[in-house]
């Protein structure tokens, strides 16, 4: 896997001040995205052991809310498969800290058992994550009063709430 980008500081994306992380590849290409380098999976740089343990130190202070994964697109099967044993480590480092996760795939149709971004990793990643925006991004649905989100039709989704009910329960 590669990333395209790390913000150390970032308060865009999730609450509070967060680590942000880039990956690179992505097959929605959705209209008008902020991001289209990192469509190609061989964008950026590896995604490497001296990379991850960047980031988990820069997880460490106690004002960093959490880590936030964004794209290109983390939840393409190929950047699961990158990022579970990453996410376990972060989880086993830093329990109080959120994992918060963009992903154009629908919580309920493409990352189920079945769906079309549902991989070997798929359950074990989304029970380590505490929120996903779902939902790729809709030009024509844009809207820039949205909290953490860009256009309406996406989703903030409460991972554990939804996992532990069956049913999709948003925050907003």
């Amino acid at each position: 896997m590669n990333y395209a980008k790390i913000n150390k500081i970032d308060v865009a994306n999730g609450p509070g001040v967060r680590v942000s992380l880039f990956v690179s590849g992505c097959t929605h290409h959705c209209k008008e995205c902020f991001n289209p380098e990192t469509w190609d999976f061989a964008y950026g740089e590896p995604f490497g052991a001296a990379v991850q343990e960047e980031l988990l130190q820069a997880l460490a202070p106690p004002q960093i809310a959490g880590l936030t994964l964004l794209g290109g697109e983390p939840m393409e099967p190929e950047n699961q498969k990158g990022l579970q044993p990453f996410l376990a480590r972060v989880r086993e480092r830093y329990p109080q800290k959120t994992i918060w996760c963009y992903t154009g795939y629908l919580f309920d149709r493409d990352l189920r058992e079945g769906g079309r971004a549902w991989c070997s990793v798929t359950d074990g990643i989304l029970s380590m994550l505490d929120v996903l925006v779902d939902g790729e991004f809709m030009i024509e649905k844009k809207d820039i009063s949205l909290r953490f989100r860009g256009s309406k039709n996406q989703r903030i989704i409460d991972v554990k709430e939804s996992l532990g009910s069956g049913r999709v329960i948003c925050l907003e």
